[in-house]
């Protein structure tokens, strides 16, 4: 007689819906997530992974460990300040607590004084120009990459006229369509030609190019010079009827070395003025003002100063801010920007302008304390480790990362283990991303809160010994 198969005896759905545990899990889990959470433990039992007596106990279990979202917290020891994979910048404690604050009904629009609606962004946008005074005006939108769209779309140069010397041609920043005609009768054409140096047409991460982006705006891209050099005279000689705009882009996640030649924001804005044509200029890193830690990364304050009409970066790289995208600059360049139609299908949510406005309002920044930690104090931490846990201290460069300074190395230690620590690292609790190099695994405590060196010491030292099992 043939045994019955256990897996005919697994609980129904109703059955395991009405224990205790799943019944009190409801009160803070969607029926939706209890009922995919019993069916994928269904499901790794009849595979056979676990046994039928295993089923109630394994799904109170997943129930109870259940977080808010499917994200899981990391510690990053890779030494890498701005991580893309892991989130970029980590907000700091006010920033957080900023997004507590506006999680709930927040004045984001209106005046309470008056009770009548207020515009959004208020206070984010005076935190920027205080911390930036050479700048007029800012605009925060929702990524860098909307605001090089926006920018792009809504400044336009002058144009000419079609077949016509003297034709009257476009207002500066005109966001007019190609069809228009001059008081004269000839028809204007809407000038779409960005001029950018072939050395800064840059490919970001998951290969989103920023060409493409731009060229969605119905633009067209006018690359001057080569990869390596471009003169002031590429970008004089393609200059023309349809020439829209000046873009000068920061080269943030790679270098070209050796026999190059860029030319400066301040000598694009003399001929950006000559042919009365908006000058942007991406910097992306986000840096505010000029940092000794990094000498050769451009600021906000520098390239306005030198004549940038708008300068774009990002929130959430040297920053150290969440996720956004900030134009400053010349008041009639950020508002032409600003009451461009897409402005409203980019703009920001409360939570990421109140984290936005406590990162610059407040000390304790993380990327900051990351960038300038006192070498003495690393050292010091890492040698802890390493006789905690029985390990190696080496030297290893820390790196900016997505966010600037490409290639710069920022001068360190860390903790030498064997390359396959860093996987059960990883998946452990807590979860640790360390740096795998040249066959071993590296913890850089760099980018650590000095808080966690002890869970740290922790996960290794139950990692190096369950492989001595």
């Amino acid at each position: 007689m043939v045994e019955s198969d256990p897996r005919r005896s697994i609980p129904r759905t109703d059955t395991l819906l009405a224990l205790p545990e799943v019944i009190a899990a409801g009160e803070t889990l969607s029926q939706t997530t209890i009922k995919t959470i019993i069916a994928e433990v269904q499901s790794v039992v009849r595979a056979g992974e676990i046994s039928v007596a295993e089923v109630a106990p394994t799904i109170i279990s997943r129930l109870g460990s259940r977080s808010a979202s499917s994200l899981t917290p990391v510690l990053n020891a890779t030494g890498i300040l701005v991580h893309t994979n892991l989130g970029r910048a980590p907000l700091s404690p006010a920033a957080r607590q900023a997004v507590l604050d506006a999680s709930g009904y927040v004045d984001v629009e209106m005046d309470l004084v008056t009770g009548k609606r207020s515009k959004r962004g208020t206070g984010a946008k005076a935190a920027l120009l205080r911390t930036c005074p050479t700048a007029e005006d800012a605009l925060v939108v929702n990524n860098g990459a909307a605001a090089l769209l926006l920018a792009v779309t809504a400044l336009r140069g002058r144009g000419s006229a079609v077949g016509s010397a003297t034709g009257s041609g476009l207002a500066y920043g005109s966001t007019a369509g190609p069809d228009l005609t001059a008081a004269s009768g000839t028809a204007v054409v809407s000038p779409t030609d960005i001029i950018v140096s072939r050395g800064e047409l840059i490919e970001i991460g998951a290969g989103f190019r920023l060409t493409d982006l731009m060229t969605t705006t119905g633009a067209r891209l006018h690359e001057v010079g080569t990869t390596n050099r471009t003169h002031l005279t590429d970008y004089a000689n393609a200059i023309g009827p349809e020439s829209a705009s000046l873009l000068k882009v920061h080269t943030s996640n790679f270098r070209v070395e050796g026999f190059t030649s860029t030319v400066e924001v301040s000598e694009l804005r003399g001929l950006a003025d000559e042919h009365n044509l908006p000058l942007i200029v991406d910097l992306g890193s986000g840096l505010f003002t000029h940092d000794d830690v990094l000498p050769d990364e451009p600021d906000i304050d520098a390239a306005l100063r030198a004549g940038a009409d708008v300068v774009i970066v990002s929130g959430d790289k040297l920053l150290g801010g969440p996720q956004a995208g900030l134009i400053l600059g010349r008041s009639d360049a950020v508002q032409r920007i600003a009451t461009h139609p897409l402005a409203r299908a980019m703009r920001t949510d409360k939570l990421t302008l109140a984290a936005l406005e406590a990162t610059i309002t407040h000390t304790g920044n993380p990327v900051h304390d990351a960038l300038h930690i006192d070498p003495d104090e690393l050292r010091r931490r890492t040698g802890t480790l390493a006789e905690a846990v029985g390990a190696t201290v080496v030297p290893h460069d820390g790196r900016v990362g997505g966010g600037g300074a490409p290639g710069v190395p920022l001068p360190g230690w860390a903790v030498e283990l064997p390359e396959d620590c860093a996987a059960v690292l990883r998946t452990g609790d807590p979860a640790i991303v360390t740096r795998v190099h040249q066959g071993r695994c590296l913890v850089d405590l760099r980018c650590v809160p000095a808080a966690e060196d002890d869970r740290i010491a922790a996960a290794i030292t139950r990692v190096l010994d369950s492989r001595h099992d």
